[in-house]
């Protein structure tokens, strides 16, 4: 699963990125934690942003892009990541469609938390009140000013990434104004219905127990339909036995009685003439 989330600054999109990273497995990849990453790993392209930062320049697309080609080659990235913090041009989001496109990787979604600016302003200067009153210093960047400058920034230079991923159907709108749950699972919903979740883990699991369940009915069915036939195939087994007994025994006496009879019928068609003869003197 790759995505990308889109919203203005206090949209919430850090929030759901790490609901994401623990339930479906995958990384969260932030460019600023890429690029420092790469400046102490001490990679060519790290020690190339390295020299540009260390002069005050802003890191130019290609150098992003490749820390980025380096970061998605990661094991822990084989599984999806969700890119934060970039693209936040369009020229880095056709710069970013070339990379995948080279690395025969797709983008599943391009998520968009919509919100109400005047909302995230009044929330802002309500948390602001709150630290205060606590005692505690509020943050420079969680002030409704820095806010409606960052806002300004959004609108200017992200804010045309809307259009340009619609135009590639990959634009996926959430309203950001629910609560976080609701909006954690509204994302949940429509990346199933696109089909970019992987099978749950204990969906497998599930179905080799079923299986092994089906398998362990049968050989009880089995086992219990034998037993039941076992007696008559004893019963039949006993009585063939009887049968083969009895026929032995009768074909001995046969063999046993068969000379005798032979004898007593050669006695009998010797008698005959002697019998003949005694009448034909009786008449004389």
């Amino acid at each position: 699963m790759r995505l990308i989330l889109l919203g203005p600054p206090g949209s919430g999109k850090g929030t759901q990125a790490q609901r994401l990273v623990h339930k479906h497995g995958i990384v969260q990849l932030s460019t600023g934690e890429m690029l420092r990453a790469a400046v102490a790993a001490g990679t060519p392209i790290g020690l190339q942003a390295k020299e540009i930062m260390a002069n005050g320049g802003l890191v130019p697309d290609e150098v992003v892009v490749g820390i980025i080609a380096d970061r998605i080659e990661q094991p822990d990235a084989k599984k999806g990541f969700i890119l934060d913090g970039f693209p936040r041009t369009v020229p880095q989001a056709e710069a970013l469609d070339e990379l995948l496109r080279k690395k025969h990787l797709k983008l599943d979604a391009v998520i968009e938390l919509r919100v109400n600016e005047s909302a995230l302003l009044d929330r802002v200067e309500k948390r602001a009140e709150e630290t205060r009153a606590r005692g505690e210093e509020v943050r420079l960047d969680d002030t409704p000013d820095v806010l409606t400058k960052r806002l300004a920034q959004y609108r200017s230079m992200t804010e045309p990434l809307i259009h340009y991923y619609s135009e590639r159907r990959k634009l996926l709108t959430v309203d950001g104004m629910m609560t976080i749950e609701h909006v954690t699972r509204d994302i949940n919903r429509i990346l199933a219905a696109i089909g970019a979740l992987e099978p749950k883990a204990e969906e497998p699991a599930k179905a080799a127990r079923k299986a092994s369940k089906k398998t362990t009915k049968k050989v009880a069915k089995a086992a219990k339909k034998a037993a039941k036939s076992a007696p008559k195939a004893a019963k039949g087994t006993s009585k063939a036995k009887s049968a083969k007994k009895s026929v032995k025994k009768a074909t001995k006496k046969a063999v046993k009685t068969a000379p005798k009879k032979a004898s007593a019928r050669k006695s009998v068609k010797a008698a005959k003439p002697a019998k003949k003869a005694a009448k034909k003197r009786a008449k004389r």
